[in-house]
């Protein structure tokens, strides 16, 4: 059975940091895009960040470019999102998902096929 689970969000205050961890289990992910999506109340799906099976590139919503930071760790089959200067409209809960499709960077949710649980992030102002 394959898992995703974050882990890392919590409350900060605006101008603070929080990095957050998706840990996957049941399957290893290391030729797999992996990405990051949030959800704000009554707001859609939102790509955050997507990162190559390498690590070697990486792409990220324009809200998000120069405060966040993707990176993975395939030895441990884990992703990571590194956010900095948050601000209190990335207030949202964040999810990690696995991506099986190759070529161009997958930015839409029904490019994922795993997905995590999501973890709360809330940044006061």
């Amino acid at each position: 059975q394959v898992q995703l689970v974050e882990s890392g969000g919590g409350l900060v205050q605006a101008g603070g940091s929080l990095r957050l961890s998706c840990a996957a289990s049941g399957r290893t992910f290391y030729r797999n895009y992996m990405g990051w999506f949030r959800q704000a109340p009554g707001n859609e799906r939102e790509f955050v960040a997507a990162i190559s099976w390498t690590g070697g590139r990486t792409y990220y919503t324009d809200s998000v470019k120069g405060r966040f930071t993707i990176s993975r760790d395939n030895a441990k089959n884990t992703v990571y999102l590194q956010m900095n200067s948050l601000k209190p409209e990335d207030t949202a809960v964040y999810s990690c998902a696995a991506s099986l499709r190759v070529g161009p960077f997958p930015i839409q949710g029904n490019e994922y096929t795993y997905w995590g649980q999501g973890t709360q992030v809330t940044v006061s102002s």
